[in-house]
């Protein structure tokens, strides 16, 4: 005889309950930010994302059954990610005179991600489907997720690799730069789009437009060239795939 389905759980498996909640986990991350004078361990989406693991957790629900809520919020990445153009197109001057420059370090930074990632878990013995998610970690969320399903990974995965490295990145990235004397609002925030991908260009937003379009810029960059490369780089290691 089946048991019944409690209130609780009843709400814990409505999409509309985790959309609410991701809404609301956001909001606090970023109480937490402004309490922690905006320090980059702070980012609200690694803040944001600790609170609804903890909540899945708790509540024995899965990434299927979230996403169904958290999907709404996920269609509007695209639109947000083109939405950056905007700053960019004020920026063309800027752009005009370091084109060259910029494509080269956008290609070296996908090529170095790509190969170092796969590299490392093909060493490790992992599936393809996991390769994949791995190569496509340095990118966008739209851009990986749906590179990771053209090409048969693991989106749960991805999710949790772009998300981690977009943390890593914006927390690094300018630490690494500084330690280098490399102050140019230009380089530095073309380095954050190409490393850290969203969560980098929100971060250089945080510092000026100027540095936030150029992060748009190696972010966008790196998601087409890694479409580009990723499958060169997976023929090679699976010829037969």
């Amino acid at each position: 005889m089946t048991e019944p389905v409690t209130l609780l759980e009843h709400l814990a498996r409505m999409p509309l309950t985790w959309l609410l909640a991701t809404l609301l986990a956001y909001r606090i991350a970023l109480r937490v930010q402004q309490r922690a004078n905006f320090h980059p361990l702070a980012h609200p989406v690694a803040v944001a994302t600790l609170l609804l693991v903890a909540a899945l957790v708790a509540a024995d629900i899965d990434y299927q059954t979230y996403f169904e809520g958290g999907r709404f919020i996920h269609l509007l990445l695209g639109p947000a990610t083109v939405a950056l153009a905007v700053p960019l197109y004020q920026q063309l001057e800027t752009v005009r005179g370091r084109w060259s420059r910029l494509v080269a370090g956008a290609l070296l930074g996908s090529a170095a991600a790509i190969v170092t990632a796969v590299g490392l878990a093909w060493l490790l013995g992992a599936s393809m489907p996991t390769l994949v998610a791995m190569a496509t970690k340095s990118v966008t969320m739209p851009i990986a997720l749906a590179l990771t399903e053209s090409m048969g990974g693991l989106a749960p995965v991805t999710s949790t690799l772009v998300m981690f490295t977009g943390v890593l990145g914006a927390v690094l990235t300018q630490v690494v730069l500084g330690r280098l004397r490399i102050i140019d609002p230009v380089a530095t925030g073309f380095s954050l789009g190409v490393v850290a991908h969203g969560i980098g260009t929100a971060r250089a937003m945080q510092s000026g437009h100027r540095m936030g379009a150029l992060a748009g810029l190696g972010m966008g960059l790196a998601g087409l060239l890694t479409a580009v490369l990723l499958p060169l780089v997976l023929k090679l290691v699976d010829p037969a795939g």
